[in-house]
């Protein structure tokens, strides 16, 4: 990809002996992954069944009886959670990805969300996996995994991808940037 606008964003972060060799950015919009799979028919459970008590809380008359009004209050919470992990967490990723920016130097990947920038080394990466798509796009990761990372995110990762790990998430032509960050690891 390597904008010059991109580029431009890295240039505060480099070393003087440094230089960039790619920049690039995560697919943009709504984007699905594998975990959902699993995730949206838990989604939809928890959502119809958060739907399902409160209308039945509301509707149903309470007599005059305060404990109506806790149950009514009760369902709340788990009713925004519903909304949320069924269609707000797509919008919430999406716009994280947004502000996501990804680089290679000739000597270490980063990760730049808004002002905060995730650096490793090329050489002491603990691990380069490649993931490609029939779209042409893919996504590499270099340590852990969805799982470990779902946990080191506090929960987060594992519904919002984009915080997920250490990882170049769904950029385009990621063969490409798989040989080339190899590339770099063998003139070390």
């Amino acid at each position: 990809m390597n904008s010059p606008r991109t580029t431009e964003r890295f240039k505060p972060y480099l070393s003087s002996d440094e230089d960039i060799l790619w920049t690039g950015q995560p697919k943009q919009g709504v984007m699905f992954t594998g975990k959902d799979i699993f995730l949206i028919p838990f989604s939809l459970l928890w959502g119809g069944f958060a739907l399902f008590w409160n209308v039945m809380v509301w509707t149903i008359p309470d007599g005059g009886e305060g404990a109506a009004w806790f149950m009514r209050l009760w369902g709340l919470p788990f009713l925004c959670v519903g909304f949320y992990i069924v269609a707000g967490r797509f919008i919430h990723d999406a716009t994280i990805r947004k502000t996501v920016f990804y680089a290679v130097s000739n000597q270490r990947i980063m990760i730049l969300r808004g002002r905060k920038l995730t650096s490793m080394e090329i050489r002491r990466l603990p691990k380069l996996e490649l993931s490609e798509r029939g779209d042409g796009t893919g996504s590499i990761t270099f340590e852990g995994n969805w799982f470990t990372a779902a946990f080191a995110m506090n929960g987060f990762g594992a519904w919002l991808p984009a915080l997920n790990g250490a990882q170049f998430l769904q950029i385009e032509k990621p063969r490409h940037v798989y040989d080339l960050i190899r590339t770099q690891d063998r003139s070390f």
